[in-house]
């Protein structure tokens, strides 16, 4: 007995040892996880660096944002999602531009300052999850360049505005098709006689709007269905023609259907989503803005997206109508223009250019508080996604100052060499020319893909996703097409370098729908765009949804992402609708991801009602 009693003392404070450790870690675990996100952030980093090492499995632990969405490649890993068909009333449906939702939501906006207009996405919970279907009889589009003066009435069923418009050359109704003879509210004869026009203002050589090369870039704001960007084209110009979903609906879709670059947006609270000094020139043909609202808003906003020397082209009653309200908006508007420092470059029977300065110089001479006043150092005039306008003039950076100029090239030198605000990103020119190099490379393998699939006009409106520098799109330019270049809101603000190639595009959150109408783009690039999403932990199958809400039937995707990614998308192609047409392995080189490979993807001509016809 006594044997016992001694093993069971001896044992005790072996017991009592264990028991004052497992308290000591406990209270170590608890104040570790109290003492916020430093401690939570150590917790993670040691996490990923033990995974790298090898010495553990996404299994371990319960960190659900660890997890990738994808899986790990095996076809068993993916749970598939059903996605129905919409309702025929959705076939135009834009999620974040829908009008139903802020009703739905009350919402409460200021009508009068365009918030009706702006971006308000549905919660996940309100997300329609379904497949947007065509309008009935819905045609493979008018090729371009057809397609710039007539598209298929049973793609877009809507004649409103060749009826409103009747007098102003908008568009005809021409039985099965709709004509676009080039007309405009401000220019009844054409567009083509009014940039002429513009030129001749400007004394630009030949009456030709590029000026040699020096107006690449412009910036149409309400631009209706897009002639006048339409006809900018044939200069080797081209313009972000912009409109709101507003009383002239559909004008947007009008012009993404005639192959004319154009994006859903208003000026309204938020700033546009480009970023600083991007464009050359500036227009409004009576576009129905009131320019002096809120101490000039919004004309300060052209004047951040305008290049140092930039013109802005005002053709409205105010410029030259003689009543008293018309001769009132014109004085505070010229009042206005010359506190920001603009000069009239023109004025000549219906229209006025202004021209804005070349440098600093201006602005530094003003008398100690005019308004409006410059914008505080600490402003970011590149950061725009969600961004509130402010009613201040954003200066130019000293470099700029000093170079009395944006620096850039000519047209078309300008897609190729180096552009200055590279330094601003600390990207050298021999890592920019690499870019531009390596991308070439990858979409003339692209198309090698492709191969007898596409004709050399089956491909018109494109979209790269993730663009970065915007060399995708440099490698497309001997070919008929132009490129939305999208760059992500929460990157690097490479956005600016595109526009400084001669470029467009748009900052974008790839969590949320974009900013067009259903059926807008024959070609979508989505490079690591998946593989950045698993990294936010956003909705891969809203993602797809999104893709197939923009992509015309019979268009193509391009996946270039990691192999899980390929995987998780092939499981998806019969519920989408969508064919694969190959996929491959990537070409190994130092920019590329680990395990890269390329998905090729055509989607499919069907109809309401389970109707499929062949794309080929």
């Amino acid at each position: 007995m006594r044997g016992r009693n001694d093993g069971g003392q001896s044992k005790r404070p072996v017991v009592l040892f264990c028991m004052m450790v497992v308290c000591l870690c406990l209270l170590f675990l608890y104040f570790s996880g109290s003492s916020g996100q430093a401690g939570s952030a150590a917790l993670e980093y040691g996490t990923k660096f033990t995974r790298s090492l090898g010495w553990g499995s996404d299994a371990d632990g319960d960190d659900a944002s660890e997890e990738s969405i994808f899986g790990t490649g095996d076809t068993n890993d993916v749970k598939l999602k059903s996605f129905p068909v919409c309702d025929d009333q959705h076939s135009e449906l834009i999620p974040c531009l829908d009008r139903n939702l802020i009703f739905q939501m009350r919402l409460k906006l200021d009508l009068n300052l365009m918030e009706h207009y702006e971006r308000h996405c549905p919660p996940p919970e309100r997300r329609f999850n379904c497949l947007i279907p065509p309008p009935h009889g819905y045609k493979v589009p008018i090729k371009w360049p057809k397609s710039r003066d007539i598209v298929w009435k049973a793609n877009i069923p809507h004649t409103h505005l060749a009826k409103e418009k009747s007098d102003q050359n908008w568009m005809i109704d021409a039985g099965e098709k709709i004509k676009f003879p080039g007309g405009g509210t401000h220019f009844h004869h054409g567009a083509d006689k009014y940039i002429a026009n513009i030129a001749n203002m400007l004394n630009f050589k030949d009456n030709i709007i590029n000026n040699e090369g020096m107006l690449r870039t412009v910036l149409d704001v309400g631009c209706g269905v897009a002639s006048f960007g339409g006809y900018l084209l044939s200069s080797n110009v081209i313009a972000m023609s912009l409109a709101p979903n507003d009383v002239h609906q559909n004008q947007i879709q009008f012009a993404l259907e005639r192959g004319i670059p154009a994006y859903l947006g208003v000026l309204g609270t938020r700033r546009l989503p480009y970023p600083s000094r991007s464009f050359e020139l500036a227009h409004c043909s009576r576009c129905r803005i009131d320019w002096l609202q809120r101490d000039g808003i919004l004309m300060l906003e052209l004047d951040r997206l305008l290049r140092p020397g930039g013109y802005f082209a005002y053709s409205s009653p105010e410029a030259y109508a003689q009543d008293e309200d018309d001769r009132r908006i014109w004085k505070e508007m010229s009042s206005l223009a010359e506190r920001m420092c603009w000069t009239i470059a023109e004025k000549k029977n219906q229209t006025v250019i202004w021209v804005k300065p070349l440098n600093n110089d201006c602005y530094r001479s003003r008398l100690h508080g005019t308004n409006p006043p410059l914008c505080k150092s600490s402003d970011d005039p590149d950061s725009v996604w969600g961004v509130t306008m402010e009613a201040c003039i954003t200066p130019y950076p000293e470099q700029m100052h000093r170079d009395g100029g944006s620096g850039l090239a000519p047209w078309p030198a300008r897609l190729t060499t180096p552009p200055p605000r590279l330094a601003d990103l600390y990207v050298t020119a021999d890592a920019f020319e690499k870019d531009t190099e390596m991308w070439q490379q990858r979409v003339d393998n692209y198309w090698n893909l492709l191969g007898t699939k596409v004709k050399p006009d089956s491909i018109r409106n494109i979209m790269d996703m993730k663009a970065n520098f915007g060399s995708f799109a440099a490698a497309l330019k001997e070919k008929e097409v132009w490129v939305m270049n999208v760059v992500p809101h929460d990157g690097l603000s490479t956005l600016k370098i595109i526009y400084d190639r001669g470029l467009i595009g748009s900052n974008h959150d790839w969590c949320e729908a974009f900013s067009t109408y259903p059926r807008t783009y024959d070609l979508l690039h989505a490079w690591t765009v998946f593989s950045d999403l698993d990294k936010r932990g956003c909705s891969a199958e809203d993602l797809l949804l999104e893709m197939d809400r923009i992509l015309r039937p019979t268009g193509f995707i391009i996946v270039r992402d990691k192999a899980p990614v390929i995987v998780f998308i092939k499981k998806y192609l019969n519920t989408l609708h969508w064919d694969a047409v190959t996929v491959v392995d990537a070409d190994s080189s130092p920019e590329s991801e680990e395990n890269e490979m390329i998905l090729i993807i055509r989607k499919k001509l069907w109809l309401p009602g389970g109707s499929q016809k062949d794309s080929r």
